[in-house]
């Protein structure tokens, strides 16, 4: 069975870090590119963040760039989300997700549309 599951989410004052991580079961984690991607209350989902196979390639929204760091540890089946200088705009569920029919696919695409398999996600609420 196929699973992804975030924890380390919580509640933290603006300029504070979180720690998110992405624990996958049911499939080989080296053979997939994985997203984190994050949906405030009332707003679409945003693609926060992309990692390729190796971890050689890693993206940012342009909201996260140098606050953000995403890293794999395959051996772990893990993936982590480093949040930090973390404002009031970060606040949202954020929830990792892979395009589970492409196990052949090493790097990470411009459009994350095929990113549907994902866990249920960890709250993330930046506040004073």
């Amino acid at each position: 069975q196929v699973q992804l599951v975030e924890s380390g989410g919580g509640l933290v004052q603006p300029g504070g870090s979180l720690k998110l991580s992405c624990t996958i079961s049911g499939f080989t984690l080296a053979y997939y590119a994985i997203a984190w991607l994050r949906q405030a209350p009332g707003k679409g989902r945003e693609e926060v963040s992309c990692i390729s196979t190796d971890g050689s390639q890693t993206d940012y929204s342009d909201s996260v760039k140098g606050r953000f760091t995403i890293i794999r540890d395959n051996a772990k089946n893990t993936v982590y989300l480093q949040m930090n200088t973390l404002s009031p705009e970060d606040t949202a569920d954020y929830y990792c997700a892979t395009d589970i029919w492409r196990p052949d696919r090493s790097s990470c695409p411009n459009n994350l549309d095929g990113f549907r398999t994902r866990g249920r996600g960890t709250q993330v609420t930046v506040a004073s």
